[in-house]
């Protein structure tokens, strides 16, 4: 309670006479300014301001003490879970490693290989393959294929049309391995036996740096992600005689035209679908003809109000 003019008054009449009788201002007793002089007169005497105010503050600084002791109470108990949290928190970082170099790279993916004995999932964007990479990498994939381990590999619908690409799948679907393709792979993910991924870091150069991760949540929602897309994917078939799998020209017009819709350039869809330029330039050119676009944004507006055809599915 602040204290009341009319109490500032009292007071100091009461300091220079020495005592005060009844009628005593509220806030001067409440603050503890003015007391009763014993039990059984009645009159009252200043108190000084340090007396008061320590006779006010003293409970609230043992209560605010007893908290103190509360609080670090807790601190205390809980400070040997603190030191197992951190100690796990390491551990799970550790699970995560950035790997610089093409040749750590590579020599990480060997060990993850030998150490590999049930299933072996890849994806791979960007379409058709390094050959040179082809061949580094078919040796392994056949190690794997002799030792029985389940092999799974995605990649995109313009590898169909690739030479070099094809007759990799070719050898390994006669070993054993399952080949299939999508439109579109949103990033290169390689996976030991669930146990260990390893993607790129959208931070550095991808041919020269990757993450390993042993992460078991990690590792579980990236076989997940892999299994979705896995079940929208087209197996690839090499016959002896059509020599090549079905192109799936028209699946791979129809994701073109939705992203040219959607406004990409030309380069853009040719990175996502792993194509070139001139194969995107090839779709829209043909879809125009079909449909009668007079130019490309006179082929985005019929798309767009006549809808997308749907696409023929090979029996």
């Amino acid at each position: 309670m602040p204290l009341c003019e009319r109490g500032l008054d009292h007071y100091r009449r009461a300091l220079a006479e020495g005592l005060a009788s009844d009628d005593i201002p509220d806030c001067l007793i409440e603050l503890g300014l003015m007391r009763r002089q014993d039990e059984t007169r009645e009159r009252w005497v200043a108190v000084p301001p340090d007396i008061a105010s320590h006779d006010l503050t003293r409970p609230l600084e043992r209560a605010i003490l007893a908290q103190q002791h509360t609080v670090a109470g807790i601190y205390d108990a809980l400070s040997a879970a603190e030191d197992v949290y951190r100690t796990q928190q390491r551990a799970s970082a550790a699970s995560v490693r950035l790997l610089h170099g093409a040749d750590v790279i590579y020599a990480a993916l060997e060990r993850a290989s030998d150490a590999c004995h049930e299933e072996l999932l890849t994806a791979h964007p960007g379409g058709a393959r390094d050959p040179d990479a082809l061949g580094k990498t078919l040796p392994r994939t056949l190690r794997l294929n002799n030792r029985g381990v389940r092999q799974r590999t995605l990649y995109q619908h313009s590898v169909r049309a690739h030479g070099p690409t094809l007759a990799y799948i070719e050898q390994v679907t006669r070993a054993g391995a399952q080949v299939r393709t999508l439109d579109e792979i949103v990033e290169r993910v390689i996976i030991y036996d669930r146990s260990i991924a390893f993607i790129p870091d959208p931070r550095y150069d991808q041919q020269t740096t990757a993450l390993a991760v042993e992460h078991p949540a990690l590792i579980h929602y990236l076989v997940k992600a892999f299994d979705h897309a896995w079940q929208r994917a087209e197996p690839v078939t090499i016959s002896q005689d059509a020599g090549r799998p079905p192109l799936l020209t028209d699946e791979t017009r129809r994701s073109v035209l939705q992203l040219m819709v959607e406004g990409h350039t030309d380069a853009s869809i040719a990175k996502r679908l792993g194509m070139s330029t001139r194969t995107v330039s090839h779709h829209i050119k043909k879809a125009s003809e079909t449909v009668g676009g007079r130019s490309r944004a006179h082929l985005a507006y019929l798309l767009a109000r006549s809808g997308f055809p749907e696409p023929a599915r090979d029996d």
